[in-house]
């Protein structure tokens, strides 16, 4: 793996870092105004790009080309420099303006964020927009982000943002409105629908909510999708307050139009079986690198006391949640004896 120099120590920086340090990639941060561990610490753009191969620009897009500007005097032929902006076409338009030919770029978005990676979520997937001015500049970022345990995916700026207007733009928007109009506060009672849609506005609120301004309005498709859904919307409450009232004989056979298509056949339950195991084995592998950096992170202790204590931590779960508490024990025995503590 290549020596990274990450330039910006923000939210996304901080983990990108974290990730780096897990996997024992060397690298090193720039960032006037973050707190950067001092052995990580560099002063200077000369001492940051001494030894290193890869160059991450992890800052806001619209501070892009300004950076850039700055890096380019220190950068040479044999760096890579890649951006990890949350859209494509206004940070691949500032490479190619400020780099051009002169220096290998491209243009990434890694789909994971703090939180994610806080949570070890998996899988990590990478969006790389492969640069026709530099051809063996996509390989390379390939490697380094296969080598951090990623997917990745290849796509134009345009494609990307495409995508991106449709989907982290329009969620970010409806978790937004809902959030203003009082939707999301806490309640005493939700239906499971709503507790789905909680949590994703959570983990919008904590992963990323102060990238709002920059999905919304650096990705150049955001605001025809919003315009679409909107229409949308609008459309509909205006079939709802046009059609008769539920109580009116002739309501009954009302159909939901755009739903029916969609409705999904009523699942056997050992098919519901096995979407939970898989989903079970999916959180044992998250479990397991959390411990794994919390062992690393932590001396042990006093082991059979924590043991005992975690036990009756889970059995009190088991107990609020009506599961049958020794049974609950007995799976976290295996679990926690496994080395998944």
């Amino acid at each position: 793996m290549p020596h990274v120099a990450l330039v910006g120590y923000g939210r996304f920086g901080r983990a990108l870092g974290t990730l780096l340090e897990a996997v024992g990639v060397e690298h090193r941060a720039l960032d006037p105004v973050a707190d950067i561990p001092q052995p990580l610490r560099a002063h200077s753009l000369p001492e940051l790009l001494a030894g290193a191969e890869l160059v991450v620009v992890a800052v806001p897009v619209p501070q892009m080309q300004d950076v850039l500007r700055a890096l380019k005097p220190h950068l040479r032929p044999e760096h890579l420099v890649l951006d990890v902006g949350s859209v494509k076409v206004k940070p691949v338009e500032a490479l190619t303006e400020v780099l051009g030919t002169q220096v290998p770029w491209v243009g990434t978005h890694p789909l994971f964020g703090p939180l994610s990676l806080a949570m070890a979520e998996r899988p990590m997937r990478v969006v790389l927009c492969p640069n026709p001015l530099h051809p063996e500049a996509a390989p390379r970022a390939r490697r380094f982000y296969e080598g951090l345990g990623c997917e990745v995916i290849e796509q134009t700026p345009e494609g990307h943002d495409r995508v991106m207007a449709r989907t982290h733009a329009l969620t970010f928007f409806v978790a937004k409105g809902m959030v203003d109009s009082g939707a999301a506060a806490d309640v005493p009672f939700a239906p499971a629908s709503f507790k789905a849609l909680s949590r994703t506005i959570e983990t919008v609120r904590a992963d990323a909510g102060h990238l709002f301004n920059a999905i919304q309005q650096e990705n150049p498709f955001a605001t025809e999708a919003r315009g679409r859904l909107l229409a949308a919307l609008q459309g509909i409450h205006r079939d709802l307050q046009a059609a008769p009232s539920v109580e009116e004989p002739r309501a009954s056979g009302i159909a939901v139009p755009g739903l029916e298509p969609a409705a999904p056949a009523p699942r056997e339950p050992r098919e519901h079986l096995d979407a939970l195991d898989r989903e079970l084995v999916e959180l044992l592998a998250r479990r397991e690198e959390l411990a794994r950096r919390q062992r690393r992170a932590q001396a042990s202790g006093n082991e059979p006391a924590l043991f005992e204590a975690l036990l009756a931590v889970r059995r009190a779960w088991a107990r609020e949640l009506g599961a049958d508490a020794q049974e609950v024990e007995a799976v976290f025995r295996a679990v926690l004896g496994s080395g998944l503590r």
